[in-house]
């Protein structure tokens, strides 16, 4: 492995595997989980760093939480912070293989 700051797995939290996600990398972008305090150049030097690519643009998102009642008891889900990285052409990423 080349050298690869430990940071970059703390701001890069797991990919994100839905339907627009997967409609999503037909035009080169790949969605991650991101750490909450994680700023977009953060983002785009722990992608390119982890997976040896080149980052076109980083655009990010905060998802909020939903509420949950169970059985009179209101709790939330914590909201995450998630990033749609755009790669440049040429480059590509597949989340479901792994590393």
């Amino acid at each position: 492995m080349k050298n690869i700051d430990p940071r970059h797995y703390d701001v890069i939290v797991a990919p994100v595997v839905t339907e627009k996600a997967t409609l999503a990398s037909e035009y080169n972008k790949v969605l991650f989980k991101v750490a909450a305090k994680a700023t977009k150049p953060q983002i785009k030097e722990a992608v390119e760093k982890l997976f040896d690519v080149k980052v076109k643009s980083v655009n990010t998102l905060v998802r909020k939480g939903k509420t949950k009642v169970f059985r009179g008891n209101f709790g939330s889900q914590s909201d995450t912070k998630r990033a749609i990285v755009t790669l440049e052409e040429g480059h590509r990423i597949d989340v479901t293989t792994g590393l």
